[in-house]
């Protein structure tokens, strides 16, 4: 290869090379930014465009605040019907457990006319109320334990004290109306009669209750 050639081969290598950082040292395309300019320096024509397009920018906003309201009442609207509803059914389940009851509680009525049935009647009312307390017992409702039982005022509510030798004092000797707690939660409580011991044993009685209520 002689030296012109060579030469002629360096200057096109030099010319690409030169090229080729021109197009690399090009400054990029300028991003759009977008028009700060106050007000009072946009034209009449920018100023129509720039209203036309915060009134297009408004109104779908407003559209979807309408939309959002919209759903907003629908699931307010169900929400209280689905809760009307269950109100109103909420008994269902106790009300069908308690249907056997009246049916037996029927059929003894039915039968009560006969005179020699009075056996018969009083075993229909044991099952019935037998019954019924199964059903309630479902639902979550137990009897309050009293008689014979120390006096616990969480459960119990004394209406009378009694003198008794063989019991001491602050137990309950009878039970006038029974307690019952639902899901463990007092409903009503038990109505009772307490001892107070033999004579002049009321002392003791009541020192033993404000114990009791101390240690609870």
């Amino acid at each position: 290869m002689t030296d012109k050639r060579a030469e002629e081969i360096v200057k096109i290598d030099v010319s690409q090379e030169e090229s080729a950082d021109k197009e690399d040292k090009k400054p990029p395309e300028e991003e759009k930014i977008p028009d700060t300019r106050p007000l009072d320096r946009l034209t009449k024509t920018e100023l129509l465009k720039l209203a036309k397009e915060l009134k297009e920018k408004s109104e779908k906003d407003y559209d979807r605040f309408l939309r959002a309201q919209a759903e907003c009442d629908n699931i307010i609207k169900r929400n209280k019907k689905e809760k009307e509803e269950w109100i109103k059914y909420s008994n269902e389940i106790l009300i069908k457990e308690l249907l056997p009851v009246i049916d037996n509680l029927e059929r003894a009525i039915s039968h009560s006319t006969d005179a020699n049935s009075v056996d018969a009647l009083r075993e229909g009312i044991e099952l019935t109320l037998k019954g019924l307390k199964d059903a309630l017992a479902k639902s979550g409702l137990e009897e309050v334990k009293a008689a014979g039982k120390h006096f616990d005022p969480s459960l119990h509510h004394a209406v009378s004290t009694r003198e008794d030798t063989e019991v001491e004092a602050g137990i309950v000797l009878d039970e006038l109306q029974k307690g019952y707690t639902l899901n463990k939660r007092l409903i009503r409580p038990a109505m009772v009669i307490l001892s107070k011991g033999g004579s002049g044993g009321e002392k003791d009685y009541k020192e033993d209750i404000i114990n009791n209520v101390c240690e609870d």
